[in-house]
């Protein structure tokens, strides 16, 4: 075994300044941070109860109720992503996955795309979390984590719309 240092792992992100002409027609430089994509995916352990996450991000000081959730890696497909994901952070396996569409995350500084999904059919196999993952499972009535929405207790965007796209989905919002 060598003493070497290893090289540092390379971040998926790709930052840079690119000069930019707006509709207006005025050219302004903008610093864009590129990525490639991820998937996330609301767990439907019955009609009634989804299958959230309390994870730790330490960006946002602590933990977050959030959905499954995670990057595409190199030529996966989203709902690739999305089953991948379910499997490795929540324990289950998805009979049947449905599309809830996409969203941009943050559009003014990059140019992030989630994909959302349902999972329905749900089988228990192990969980797979990585390193940086501190996960504890937390089923919730889908009545309860609207309403923790509604009260700011679900503040991650990505959970929030893929819980609001779910229930109307499944006929619980006009």
């Amino acid at each position: 075994m060598s003493d070497a240092p290893s090289d540092p792992p390379r971040s998926f992100l790709r930052f840079s300044r690119e000069r930019v002409t707006l509709p207006n027609g005025r050219d302004v430089d903008l610093d864009i941070v590129r990525h490639p994509g991820a998937a996330a995916v609301v767990p439907f352990v019955s009609e009634e109860e989804v299958l959230l996450i309390r994870q730790y991000r330490y960006a946002a000081g602590g933990t977050i109720l959030e959905v499954p959730a995670g990057k595409l890696d190199p030529g996966e497909q989203p709902e690739q992503c999305a089953a991948r994901e379910l499997e490795e952070e929540a324990g289950q396996r998805a009979g049947r996955l449905e599309s809830l569409g996409w969203i941009f995350t943050t559009p003014g500084f990059t140019d992030e795309v989630i994909h959302l999904f349902a999972a329905y059919d749900l089988e228990t196999v192990p969980t797979r979390h990585q390193a940086d993952e501190v996960i504890e499972l937390v089923p919730l009535r889908l009545d309860e984590a609207l309403d923790r929405i509604w009260r700011g207790e679900i503040p991650d965007a990505k959970s929030a719309l893929a819980l609001l796209h779910a229930a109307r989905h499944a006929g619980r919002l006009a």
